[in-house]
């Protein structure tokens, strides 16, 4: 799918200068719509200058004018030449410098709220290497006291859209969770809707099922009649002379 050069800058601009949905500009700009918020609020792409497609003939006005008219109009990028045939990135992802120290707390925040990624695909997000993922994980890195989880959209380390991929991806190949530890851990909406909805004993109490408190198998009780507790033995035909 064709993008406009530059297009976070591109999102910048329309965001600040058009009334265009966060949708439009998202499909537009082949970003998550998420994203496009960020941008908005503030929490992404801060310090990036707006880049102005009308002035760069990637969009016509006339688009811009019927997107605002029409929320559901789909912007139409113009032809441009430079960016046919253009390839997914391949290798590591280039990290400014400026946000370069921004990766361990991406790389914790993916570790803690996302366990099911692998080290390859976190080091593909953020541009990091293994040996600094391993040692977050088993929080052996020299500045693990003063790393706080931040989510690595929100520092512009990946966009949202790479992230639900990768989640998603990770997801299929652990579809089922098996134990209550597992539970606990965020797994995808997938496998979350794909549980039962009847919550499982925990393992300490298994085998207890069927535990009742009540005997259903109770001796019965034997009847007995008022006469027979004046039955006594009786005595013998000759008694004792106290006599002899």
């Amino acid at each position: 799918m064709n993008k406009p050069l530059m297009a976070k800058a591109t999102a910048v601009w329309l965001v600040d200068n058009t009334t265009l949905s966060f949708k439009q500009i998202a499909d537009f700009c082949n970003m998550h719509e998420l994203e496009v918020q960020g941008i908005a609020d503030g929490d992404v792409a801060a310090g990036v200058k707006g880049f102005d497609p009308v002035a760069s003939n990637q969009l016509d006005e006339g688009e811009i004018a019927r997107g605002q008219k029409d929320p559901a109009y789909t912007l139409k990028l113009k032809h441009n030449p430079a960016a046919e045939g253009e390839e997914l990135r391949r290798g590591p992802r280039y990290t400014p410098l400026s946000k370069r120290q921004d990766r361990p707390a991406a790389i914790l925040w993916l570790v803690k709220f996302h366990p099911e990624l692998t080290d390859a695909q976190i080091s593909r997000l953020v541009g990091t290497t293994k040996p600094t993922i391993s040692a977050i994980r088993d929080r052996s890195h020299w500045n693990i006291a003063n790393i706080s989880p931040i989510d690595p959209v929100a520092l512009g380390l990946c966009r949202q859209s790479e992230l639900d991929a990768a989640v998603q991806k990770a997801a299929k190949s652990k579809p089922e969770v098996m134990s209550d530890d597992e539970r606990r851990k965020l797994v995808s909406t997938e496998s979350s809707l794909a549980m039962p909805d009847e919550p499982r004993l925990p393992s300490s109490i298994a085998g207890l099922e069927n535990f009742s408190l009540t005997r259903e198998d109770a001796k019965p009780t034997r009847e007995r009649d008022a006469d027979s507790f004046f039955n006594l033995p009786e005595a013998d035909d000759e008694e004792d002379d106290p006599a002899g």
